[in-house]
């Protein structure tokens, strides 16, 4: 059975054709290689805006018009079946979004471009196979190949401490990826092989809450051993605390673009992972665990806070604040309401656009600095007077910091409200707890900027120029998203709310 349209596929491959592009170009040709490369994003984007046209906002499930199978493996009944619905679409618009706006961030790349802009595209696609897929099997293809991209943007163009953070990047992922291996297989035994075997939509529902399993010669029940093994798998990507530890490292070595799409687009793979397969698969376990991942998320928010505050590195601060936000929705998909699952998938969106805005500007202050520090190891002041010396920046930095902050007006206020709103009658001392995060988010980030932009300017700032034409062009996106989803919202939460309702109401049936 195909759909009625190959849409989907296009999305998915159009990175790819973009990649075989970039290999023919001779490597000489760097401006050539740039052209291309922003050329196929481009595409890209218009065929999401495509498949945003044709999205049906009233149906609950997967897009059948959209929807795409073929026989992949047939011994194995592994199928290469896509399919979009309203929680992997916002994902898929901000996949598009960022990595045009990446490519153009990394137009001032000067080692070796042809293999840099390659795997850039590379990863885009990989990224795109993990909100599309709908079999198992293929899902855990894309989420394993998509390291292989990212290890080797991280571990050449990083920083200088680079091998040692894609390594790190790696294994622990790796790690992860093992466990989820062994739940793939395990649901594969279970179900009897059949067709339906790695058919993520078909195994959805609850149908192991009695089911039991024999390890180490004990029967243990079945949904909460392999509940336990995916919600590690993609706590590592989210990172949920204590598997946080490989993304500072990752994001400050990280080349700009990359720390753009590992805080706006990976980290969401892994509450996407809940949403997608953890929750719908095992939604027994999901309700008997949720105290627990609540206050895991608990300690992300503050734990994640108090790190941020104690960076003397922005971009360390900014990928704390990462671990900290990410601590939200992970508070709204503990709920299991539907404000506040409502509140988690918008909240993945928000922070995409508010993170990738915070480290592209990093980004931009680092190409003119050569250095990120706030204060230097030895005492001294990294930055200083800046608003004086770039008025242009600091207004696009300040939208971005708000929006980060969760300001009302701003896009971060609204997720922010909505995820508690779901969690107040569930988990009323978490709430309160959650919001001294809130409190803190806003101290560290306004104690970042006093010192970084009030004050005398300080004498190497002197020679610094503010945003040229091509980074006003790509902030301009980011900084109308923040504004107008904070101010209008109903665009991402009428995509979004058939199908979380769907999720929320098999959730409470447990």
């Amino acid at each position: 059975m195909s759909g009625h349209s190959n849409l989907l596929s296009w999305i998915l491959w159009m990175p790819i054709i973009g990649v075989l592009g970039t290999l023919l170009i001779p490597r000489t040709k760097e401006t050539m290689i740039r052209v291309w490369s922003l050329l196929n994003t481009v595409i890209t984007m218009a065929l999401t805006a495509v498949l945003y046209m044709k999205f049906d906002q009233t149906l609950p499930g997967m897009q059948q018009a959209l929807t795409e199978k073929y026989a992949w493996i047939k011994q194995f009944n592994i199928f290469y079946h896509l399919a979009v619905d309203g929680i992997s679409l916002p994902m898929i618009l901000l996949t598009a979004l960022l990595f045009f706006i990446c490519i153009l961030s990394s137009w001032t790349v000067k080692k070796q471009v042809k293999a840099y802009f390659a795997l850039l595209l590379f990863l885009q696609s990989t990224v795109f196979g993990v909100f599309m897929a709908m079999d198992f099997f293929l899902f855990y293809v894309y989420w394993e190949v998509m390291l292989i991209p990212m290890f080797f943007l991280i571990g050449i163009w990083g920083g200088e401490n680079r091998e040692y953070a894609a390594v790190k990047f790696f294994l622990y992922t790796f790690f992860g990826s093992i466990l989820m291996l062994v739940g793939m297989v395990a649901l594969y035994f279970v179900t009897g092989q059949g067709v339906d075997s790695f058919n993520i939509l078909a195994l959805s529902g609850g149908k192991f809450t009695n089911t039991t399993v024999e390890i180490f010669g004990m029967v243990l029940p079945f949904a909460k051993i392999f509940f336990v093994a995916l919600f590690i798998g993609f706590a590592i990507k989210v990172p949920v605390f204590p598997f946080h530890t490989w993304l500072p490292h990752a994001h400050v070595q990280a080349p700009t673009a990359i720390s753009v799409i590992l805080a706006g687009v990976l980290l969401k793979m892994g509450t996407y992972g809940f949403l997608r397969i953890a929750f719908p698969i095992f939604p027994s376990a999901s309700v008997y665990f949720a105290d627990a991942i609540a206050w895991l998320g608990l300690i992300n928010v503050i734990y994640g806070a108090f790190c941020a505050m104690a960076q003397n590195d922005v971009k360390k601060l900014v990928a704390y604040s990462s671990v900290s936000h990410m601590g939200f929705v992970m508070l709204g998909l503990a709920a299991m309401t539907v404000q506040g699952m409502n509140g988690a998938v918008l909240q993945m969106f928000n922070h995409g656009t508010s993170t990738a805005m915070m480290f592209l500007l990093i980004g931009i202050l680092y190409e003119r600095s050569h250095h990120r520090w706030i204060v230097r190891p030895d005492g001294t002041k990294g930055f200083g007077g800046l608003y004086t010396q770039l008025p242009k920046y600091s207004i696009v930095f300040i939208i971005a910091m708000f929006a980060s902050m969760g300001l009302p007006g701003l896009s971060g206020f609204i997720s922010e409200a909505l995820i508690f709103l779901g969690i107040y009658s569930k988990f009323t001392t978490i709430t309160v707890l959650a919001v001294i995060g809130l409190l803190l988010g806003a101290a560290y980030l306004l104690w970042m900027f006093k010192r970084m932009f009030f004050g005398e300017v300080i004498e190497e700032c002197k020679s610094y120029t503010d945003m040229n034409a091509r980074e006003i062009f790509y902030m301009t996106p980011l900084c109308i998203a923040v504004i107008v989803f904070g101010v209008y919202p109903a665009p991402l939460l009428n995509m979004m709310k058939a199908s979380v309702g769907k999720l929320v109401s098999l959730l409470a049936t447990f």
